[in-house]
């Protein structure tokens, strides 16, 4: 899961961050620089395509691997040749070509996502899921530093081509982890079984014959089983209840963090300092609370963290209200860093855990991606706003703000509680019958 979440974080700036420094660097037009940024899009809407990824087996590498290797391996090497592609062609002269290569790597990128997230939910047992998570994380933090700083030390030192190239190589840790690992293995339940011989049932009803039936029958199965599944096994007020705490869990730190690096700066803090405490100390500590969370879901479950890192996230906002009345002094960052970081970390690996388990295996691709999908969305849209909020009430009052944007999920989680406890979620266990989380 290291390597694998390695490969996944690799591509992310490469498209993102680092691919728009580079066009600065070599002087293409800040509004082109703009309209490339979308690429990036391409991780918010894999939920369109992920059924395809869920039940599609591709020709040739499918039956030779399994269908979740097989499309792992298909996005890797798209991302690796798109790199490549960007890495040999001048964008001064081909823009357009760059970006092609670019949308390609996006994609390529947000397609590997899809399969290794239902890799990682089907390859391990549930209570094993944060674990599985927290390693994830910790392969996906190490290459967002060698796709930003190191991309970054490659084109100083020598040129972006060397950078792209090197990046290109990388994927290699991707491709030769999907070559040596096995391909999960898992059982689709009963009631799995009877909701998809309804469909079955209702296209012998119909006049559709022939090609036409098995299309609208794989598309049912598909694209409307997953969703038709999961308001099935939960129920409707539940469900709805479960997508509001999925939209709102995260929504308190991607807010903050839209202004991280604005406020530092505001507050007079130097570039090095950004760079070697909230960067590469804030690292550290990410992968450290990731770990820590991992663990303390194996040891107490997934529901009391969950509780916990609902609290914890948002509260520890409120550290970097005290930082902007403390002003530029290294140990409120180091502090404000640490406790903002190793709450954040331990939140993703049982959120993680707590996404893998409202799955059900026979659609793991399409609901995971919807759910990760979601997870990110609303932060996304509301931090679009976060500068016109930090002008009007200042710095203090913009991190109480973000920190009482977190009390929706704390009062959803609590709910949850009662009506989805989520160390009590039933979902269809590898041996094709319905088995609890624990």
């Amino acid at each position: 899961m290291a390597f694998l979440g390695f490969s996944a974080g690799l591509p992310l700036l490469l498209v993102g961050g680092t691919f728009t420094a580079w066009l600065q660097d070599m002087g293409v037009e800040l509004a082109a620089i703009g309209f490339l940024s979308w690429v990036g899009i391409a991780h918010s809407i894999k939920v369109v395509w992920a059924p395809f990824v869920d039940r599609l087996t591709l020709p040739v590498l499918g039956p030779w691997m399994g269908r979740r290797r097989s499309w792992m391996l298909l996005a890797q090497l798209i991302v690796a040749s798109s790199l490549l592609g960007m890495a040999l062609t001048d964008p001064t002269e081909y823009l357009g070509l760059v970006a092609v290569f670019a949308v390609a790597a996006a994609f390529g990128s947000a397609t590997q996502d899809v399969a290794i997230d239902a890799y990682r939910v089907e390859a391990a047992a549930r209570h094993r899921q944060a674990a599985m998570a927290a390693t994830y994380v910790f392969g996906y933090r190490i290459a967002l530093l060698a796709a930003g700083a190191g991309a970054l030390h490659l084109a100083a030192w020598g040129n972006w081509t060397l950078a792209y190239s090197g990046m290109a190589l990388l994927m290699g840790v991707g491709l030769t982890t999907t070559l040596l690992i096995r391909e999960p293995q898992v059982a689709v339940s009963r009631d799995t079984r009877q909701l998809e011989q309804r469909v079955v049932d209702y296209l012998e009803r119909t006049p559709h014959r022939g090609l036409r039936r098995r299309i609208t029958a794989w598309l049912i199965g598909a694209v409307l089983c997953p969703f038709a599944d999961f308001f099935k096994r939960f129920g409707l007020p539940v469900a709805i209840i479960i997508l509001l705490f999925v939209a709102t869990f995260r929504v308190s730190d991607i807010v903050m963090g839209v202004m991280a690096n604005p406020f530092y700066l505001d507050l007079g803090f130097t570039k090095d300092q950004i760079a070697n405490i909230a960067a590469a100390f804030g690292l550290a500590m990410t992968l450290f609370g990731a770990a820590l969370g991992g663990v303390m879901v194996s040891r107490v479950g997934i529901a009391p963290m969950l509780i916990a890192t609902a609290i914890l996230a948002p509260l520890t906002n409120l550290t970097f209200s005290w930082l902007a009345t403390l002003g530029p002094e290294i140990h409120g960052l180091i502090a404000a860093i640490v406790a903002d970081n190793v709450t954040g970390g331990m939140a993703i690996a049982v959120f993680l855990a707590y996404l893998a388990s409202l799955t059900n295996t026979a659609y793991t691709a399409t609901q995971y991606a919807l759910f990760s999908s979601l997870m990110t969305l609303p932060g996304q849209f509301l931090g679009g706003f976060t500068g016109v909020v930090a002008e009007q009430v200042g710095w203090v009052h913009f991190f109480m703000i973000s920190a009482a944007a977190g009390l929706p999920a704390i009062a959803l989680a609590l709910v949850l509680l009662r009506y989805a406890h989520p160390d009590r979620i039933h979902r269809p266990g590898r041996d094709g019958v319905e088995t609890p989380l624990q």
